[in-house]
């Protein structure tokens, strides 16, 4: 083989295993989590009301804003939570349309709310 052709291939290596370093290392780079960032937020909100904030912002997460189907309304509600540490929804942050549907969302969310805050799963 030619000293061109081992250069060549000595080169393609290098790309190769730089490539699958770089690739071990980007799994550990992940996206943002929407229900960590959730809880980030609002477990300071729920710290000296509840023995384990960071339990009862995971519920809420989980089981009270998961009931909401409405991509509008759950935004709206997770937003309200994590600004106030309680179930909020402000009319602006809802869409004309929606705005009506908002009862309905918290009858929705209430039977989980009260779950999530006073019958924590054991």
């Amino acid at each position: 083989m030619s000293p061109g052709g081992r250069l060549l291939i000595a080169f393609l290596l290098i790309v190769i295993f730089a490539g699958m370093a770089r690739a071990q290392v980007l799994p550990s780079a992940k996206l943002p989590d929407a229900r960590a960032d959730f809880v980030r937020q609002c477990a300071p909100h729920m710290v000296g009301r509840w023995a384990h904030p960071d339990a009862v912002c995971q519920c809420l997460f989980d089981h009270a804003a998961a009931a909401v189907e409405d991509r509008d309304l759950r935004s709206a509600l997770l937003r309200g939570i994590t600004e106030t540490g309680v179930p909020t929804i402000e009319n602006e942050w809802v869409p004309l349309s929606k705005r009506s549907e908002i009862a309905a969302t918290f009858t929705t969310i209430a039977t989980p709310t009260l779950q999530c805050m006073f019958e924590p799963s054991t």
